[in-house]
C-alpha cells in the first residue's frame, strides 16, 4: 500500500505541475494580444482543460451565420497601391450563379505624411473562419500594403511572445490560493459562481492575481461565442506575411506589455474583474458577436465609441475604471504610435496590426497620427 500511495502521489504531482503548465500557457495566450492572435487551434484545448473536464466554461458553439455575414457598412475607396493587382476574389458556383466568399472588411487605414506611409490594421484577437476564405484571406488593399511594406509591426515581436512564459509566471500566478485574499468576499463569492460548474478551473484562477483572473474569464466569453483563436488576425496575417517576406517586429516589449497590467492599483485590478463579472455569461457572449460584428463592418470610431459605452455601463467604480482604460489602452496607444514614428522612414512604407480597440476615438491611434501631421485615409 506504501507503494501505491507514493504511485497515486507521484501521479497527482505530475498532474499537478501539467496543470501549472497548461495555465501558464493558457495565461500567456491570455495576457498577450499577440498571443491569441499567434497561437492555433491547441489553444482551444488549453482553454478547456483549464475550465476543468466537462468544458462547461467553454463550450464548443458556433458563431451563428447572421454574426458571420454581417454586412459591411460602405467604405471609402480603396487607396491606391501602385504595381498591385491582387489575386482574384475566392469564389464559388451554386445553382444560382456564382457565389464570392468576402474576407471580413475590418478596420483597415493609410497614414501618410509626404513620402512617409503607415498602413494601420486593427485586429481582432479571435475570429471565425469564414472572416478569412482561403483563397483572398484579406481584402485587395490590405494585402497591395502587405506586398509593399518591408517591415510587419505586431504589439509584441514573435521572440518576445516566445519566451514571455515566465513573466507570465511570475507576475501572474501565485504558488498558493491568493486571490480570495485579493478580493472583497462579494466579488470573490461572484467569481465562484460564475465557475460554478467548473470546480477545477476555480481552483486554477484561485492562484492567479486579480488582473490575471479578469483575462481568463473574458477570454472564457470568448471562447463561448464560438470563435477560434487561430482565426485571429495577427496569425492569419503572419500566414501571408512570411511566405514572401519575414522582417516582424513588435511596438512594444515584452516588459512594457507586462507592466501595463503588473503596474495596476489593487483598486483596479478589482475594478476590471468587476467589470467582468458584472455581465451574465450569456450577455458577455453578446458582447463579443457585437464586437465581432463591428469589426467586420470595420469601423475603428464606431468599435470606440461601443467599447466607452460598455465600460461606462459596467463601470463598478468611475474613477478606477478611467485610469484602467488609461493604463491599459492609451498609454499604450501613445507607445504604439512613438514606436510607429521610429519604424518609419520616406519610402519605406511599414504595416502595423494593433488590437481594433487601439484604433478610434480622440485617444486611439488614429487621432495620434493625424496630431502628428498625418492625413489618415479609410482603404
Amino acid at each position: 500500500m506504501p507503494d501505491a500511495r507514493a504511485a497515486r502521489h507521484v501521479r497527482g504531482g505530475a498532474a499537478a505541475g501539467m496543470r501549472r503548465r497548461r495555465l501558464r500557457a493558457f495565461v500567456l495566450v491570455l495576457l498577450l494580444s499577440n498571443a491569441l492572435d499567434c497561437e492555433s487551434q491547441a489553444v482551444l484545448g488549453l482553454a478547456r482543460a483549464v475550465a476543468g473536464p466537462s468544458g462547461t466554461a467553454v463550450p464548443p458553439v458556433r458563431l451563428p451565420a447572421s454574426a458571420a455575414t454581417a454586412p459591411a457598412s460602405p467604405a471609402a475607396p480603396a487607396a491606391v497601391i501602385p504595381g498591385f493587382h491582387g489575386p482574384p476574389e475566392a469564389s464559388s458556383t451554386s445553382a444560382s450563379g456564382p457565389v464570392v466568399a468576402q474576407p471580413a472588411h475590418m478596420p483597415f487605414y493609410v497614414a501618410t505624411k509626404g513620402t512617409t506611409t503607415i498602413y494601420v490594421l486593427g485586429t481582432l484577437h479571435v475570429g471565425d473562419p469564414a472572416d478569412y476564405p482561403p483563397s483572398a484571406p484579406f481584402r485587395r488593399p490590405i494585402l497591395a500594403a502587405l506586398a509593399a511594406a518591408p517591415t510587419l509591426a505586431l504589439e509584441l515581436s514573435p521572440d518576445d511572445l516566445i519566451s514571455s512564459q515566465d513573466d507570465v509566471s511570475k507576475y501572474g500566478v501565485c504558488n498558493y490560493a491568493c486571490l480570495p485574499r485579493l478580493l472583497p468576499a462579494p466579488l470573490m463569492r461572484k467569481l465562484a459562481a460564475r465557475l460554478r460548474d467548473n470546480p477545477a478551473a476555480l481552483a486554477e484562477i484561485k492562484k492567479t492575481r486579480p488582473w490575471l483572473a479578469a483575462l481568463l474569464v473574458e477570454t472564457y466569453g470568448s471562447l463561448s461565442a464560438g470563435l477560434q483563436t487561430e482565426y485571429g488576425t495577427e496569425a492569419q496575417l503572419q500566414n501571408v506575411y512570411l511566405r514572401s517576406r519575414g522582417k516582424v517586429v513588435g511596438l512594444e516589449t515584452l516588459g512594457e506589455q507586462m507592466r501595463a497590467f503588473t503596474n495596476l492599483t489593487l483598486a483596479e485590478q478589482r475594478e476590471m474583474l468587476a467589470q467582468d463579472l458584472e455581465e451574465t455569461p450569456e450577455q458577455t457572449v453578446d458582447d463579443v458577436k457585437a464586437l465581432h460584428r463591428l469589426w467586420r463592418v470595420g469601423d475603428a470610431d464606431a468599435i470606440s465609441a461601443w467599447a466607452s459605452a460598455k465600460s461606462e455601463r459596467l463601470a463598478a467604480s468611475k474613477a478606477a475604471a478611467r485610469s484602467l482604460d488609461n493604463k491599459i489602452v492609451f498609454e499604450r496607444n501613445r507607445r504604439f504610435t512613438a514606436r510607429m514614428l521610429q519604424l518609419a522612414a520616406p519610402n519605406h512604407p511599414i504595416f502595423v496590426a494593433i488590437g481594433a480597440l487601439h484604433l478610434g476615438g480622440r485617444k486611439g491611434v488614429l487621432a495620434l497620427l493625424r496630431e502628428r501631421g498625418f492625413v489618415v485615409d479609410p482603404a
